[in-house]
């Protein structure tokens, strides 16, 4: 049994989901998930579907076959994934170690089914971790003189080890324009919710001086402009007075893992489609 997905969105038009759905049950496929939603106030429609072959068949082949009997005559945007292809992630960390250790211990227990080529860091204090996992660590030092090379190094090592997508756990440097325009929606970020109201090195204590009541984290595509990137996930947690600066960033680092765990599974899944700048979730 194998097993494919596809992300389709297009103009809304009638006879779309029938015409895919009797696609695949010509090709005696046995379709086990699908999922279509309409944006009314733009006439767009998105669909996520999952079809089980039980006989050998040809991805490259039946890409060529939807391509030209269905996407080209409903202008779909669309993307058709084999299944049994794992994807390879890469870390990038600084010296914040709660996420990094968050992301290795579900991998190890099965709950990520991706490979890890490597973690890379712009520090060398998680190098332990790394070796600890037995995943290669690469130290890419970054500072204002050294940031094109830098970033020529992040390539090279992305293309040597053909990453699919990049994980920045905690990772404190900007990513730079060539490298998100290498990996377009495939480059994940987490921050607490509080951008833009309390940015800087310590979002918490300014939080807490303000008495907030509720606090949160966000993970998010990666785009050119800075955390405005499109929505994968987001929760928060309820704060009261009684809450010390301390509390607040226990409570903030469990979330930024929760949330970042949630948006990396949903990736993985492929569950989710970006569109102008905004997530559509599948369920």
């Amino acid at each position: 049994m194998a097993k494919v997905t596809l992300l389709i969105n297009c103009k809304d038009k009638s006879g779309i989901i029938a015409t895919v759905t009797n696609f695949f049950h010509a090709r005696k496929g046995n379709i086990v998930y699908i999922d279509q939603y309409v944006d009314t106030e733009n006439g767009i429609f998105f669909m996520r579907l999952e079809n089980e072959f039980y006989t050998e068949f040809d991805i490259t082949e039946l890409r060529r076959e939807f391509g030209k009997e269905i996407a080209e005559i409903y202008d779909m945007n669309w993307k058709l994934f084999a299944e049994e292809r794992i994807l390879k992630m890469a870390i990038f960390v600084s010296k914040y170690d709660h996420c990094l250790y968050d992301i290795l211990g579900r991998y190890k227990a099965g709950e990520l089914n991706v490979e890890i080529p490597f973690i890379l860091s712009n520090h060398t204090d998680l190098a332990p971790i790394a070796k600890a996992f037995e995943i290669p660590f690469y130290h890419v030092p970054v500072t204002k003189t050294t940031k094109a090379q830098a970033e020529a190094k992040q390539l090279e090592l992305l293309q040597q080890f053909e990453i699919d997508f990049i994980v920045l756990a905690r990772y404190m440097q900007i990513i730079s324009d060539q490298l998100i325009s290498e990996y377009p929606n495939n480059i994940i970020n987490i921050h607490h919710s509080f951008l833009p109201a309390f940015a800087g090195a310590k979002p918490y204590h300014s939080a807490y001086k303000r008495g907030v009541k509720i606090i949160g984290a966000t993970c998010h595509y990666v785009t050119a402009e800075l955390d405005a990137g499109p929505i994968i996930e987001q929760d928060i947690a309820r704060i009261s007075h009684s809450h010390s600066i301390k509390d607040l960033i226990l409570k903030g680092r469990d979330l930024e893992k929760i949330v970042f765990s949630r948006g990396i599974k949903l990736h993985i899944q492929r569950k989710t489609m970006v569109f102008n700048n905004k997530t559509i979730i599948f369920t």
